[in-house]
């Protein structure tokens, strides 16, 4: 049964340090909603960008923006729910299967 799950990509403006040459937070983000949207349809699957330095009011985001920051993850960092399942350079196998893993197939 499809549930709804919520993708949240931490990233900023500033590219990673270690992430020189890969696309930005951003334009991640919109990558990973193409290539998703693509493979599973728009049902169920909600999105959201957070900015790690400027987070809203939330605790939750406040609290998971400065984990990015102080432990120095790569970033974006996607969570699909509450789970990391990528940083820096996310790979979309691992995003699949963390979404198959909710119930959400391919759509024909």
């Amino acid at each position: 049964m499809k549930t709804t799950v919520q993708i949240t990509v931490y990233g900023a403006d500033q590219i990673c340090a270690s992430c020189v040459n890969l696309p930005g937070s951003k334009e991640t983000m919109e990558w990973l909603q193409a290539a998703i949207t693509r493979k599973f349809g728009e049902e169920g699957i909600l999105y959201q960008y957070v900015d790690i330095f400027s987070p809203p009011e939330d605790e939750k985001h406040q609290e998971f923006a400065r984990k990015v920051i102080e432990e120095d993850l790569f970033y974006p960092v996607v969570l699909v729910d509450d789970e990391i399942v990528g940083e820096g350079n996310p790979k979309l196998k691992t995003i699949y299967e963390a979404l198959e893993n909710k119930g959400f197939q391919p759509v024909a």
